[in-house]
């Protein structure tokens, strides 16, 4: 097996020795990643030289739906930092064509993606026990993005995907249409490993990690290009087709430093280096977005990390609200509040406050921070997942299709090491 790779890997590095030698595709080689509602209303990118990110609109989960609220903010974003952004659906519909179908009508007519961008189906949990029934299954959703205009791409693990899908069916009708994971580790990761990839033809993304960043972040290559699919030469801000989101997308791109106000969603550009105050700024805090509190001069107020930045040296991700996914309420701190407190004025739970203002202990916040609340951002019913003997928090985040910092945050977790068999998690 240890021979098998290597030839992989020198395979790879013949392809892009060829690929260099050649006409030059621009996205070959490119990096980037991939969202769900756990990443946030407006998404994460770990590396300035990220390209691009696929985003989940909802999915089926053997008949039930959930959709992600946070999909067209995040669409828009990406748009917005001069992305491509893509979209994917999480597809858990066994062998049945039947709960295909649904899945399908219920979420082509939401892609907000331009045309001929890549709508992947997220093939990696209950898989029926007929092989050809799944592959069938898969190959029926694919003809129906490709009808809608789009490109179609199969994402799982190849150990799963050999357990229960024929895939050579797939890329015989599809070719190069695989987007596979394969981690060596958990450790972080913003480059690929290629001693480890997974062998086997027709992968043109590879997702090579789920700790792309400290407190994890899924990290992906295009192998081919085919992320190009669906804008002018790569450029994110002239997709083939325009929708509402990549519409709120481009004018985002296009706000200047004076334009930037009260109220707009900024992310801090990864060329800034310092605070207003000469402070450096942790590569951490490039990774989220802010709301702008406050503008003065050349300079804005960033909520919670409650500093001033350079307006030059943010991004705007909206135009002051277009871009929101629900009624944004927010609360200054006083002495004496918890944030179970905050939460129950507003009807929801601590948890949902953690999750979506990036607090990695629930029982620290202090007088002055600012705590935001986004009601269309919490509509999926909680769930639970049971540790077991031998789990940590990245395998469990990597299972769950969620983020490690998402665990802390919404399960109170004040030392990620310390978890234990028989804990019940929300997710």
């Amino acid at each position: 097996m240890k021979k098998v790779i290597k030839k992989a890997a020198i395979g790879m590095v013949a392809f892009f020795a060829v690929a260099a030698s050649g006409p030059v595709f621009a996205a070959v080689g490119d990096q980037g990643v991939d969202w769900s509602k756990y990443n946030g209303a407006y998404g994460n990118f770990g590396y300035d030289h990220d390209k691009f990110a696929f985003s989940q609109v909802g999915g089926t989960y053997g008949g039930s739906f959930v959709d992600q609220a946070t999909y067209s903010t995040q669409v828009a974003s990406a748009i917005a930092q001069g992305k491509r952004a893509h979209t994917y659906i999480w597809y858990q519909v066994g062998g049945s064509q039947e709960v295909a179908k649904a899945a399908l009508d219920r979420y082509l007519p939401k892609i907000q993606t331009p045309k001929n961008s890549i709508v992947a189906l997220d093939y990696e949990s209950g898989a029926s026990g007929d092989k050809q029934a799944n592959t069938d299954a898969i190959l029926y959703g694919m003809r129906r993005v490709k009808a809608a205009g789009y490109t179609p791409m199969y994402y799982s693990y190849k150990p799963y995907t050999l357990a229960n899908v024929n895939y050579k069916q797939i890329i015989k009708e599809f070719p190069n249409s695989l987007w596979i994971a394969a981690y060596p580790n958990y450790e972080v990761t913003p480059v690929p490993n290629y001693s480890f990839f997974p062998s086997i033809d027709g992968i043109s993304v590879f997702q090579f990690t789920s700790t792309y960043v400290a407190g994890g972040l899924d990290g992906n290559v295009d192998l081919t290009g085919i992320t190009d699919k669906g804008y002018e030469n790569g450029n994110a801000t002239k997709p083939d087709t325009d929708t509402p989101a990549t519409d709120d997308g481009k004018d985002a791109n296009e706000v200047t430093p004076s334009e930037i106000q009260e109220g707009m969603t900024v992310t801090i550009k990864f060329s800034a280096t310092n605070y207003s105050t000469g402070q450096a700024i942790p590569k951490w805090v490039k990774e989220n977005s802010y709301k702008v509190l406050q503008k003065s001069g050349n300079k804005v107020l960033l909520d919670n990390i409650m500093s001033w930045v350079a307006a030059s040296d943010v991004q705007a991700l909206d135009t002051g609200g277009s871009n929101s996914t629900g009624n944004t309420q927010t609360h200054i701190v006083q002495s004496g509040d918890t944030l179970s407190g905050i939460a129950s004025n507003w009807g929801t739970n601590w948890q949902e406050l953690a999750r979506q203002n990036s607090l990695s202990n629930p029982n620290m916040i202090y007088t002055g921070q600012v705590i935001r609340f986004t009601g269309g951002q919490s509509g999926a019913t909680a769930r639970t997942y049971t540790v077991r003997s031998g789990d940590n928090l990245s395998s469990i985040a990597s299972r769950l299709g969620t983020t490690v910092q998402s665990l802390v945050s919404m399960n109170g977790i004040s030392n990620p090491n310390l978890i234990y068999a028989g804990q019940t998690l929300n997710y």
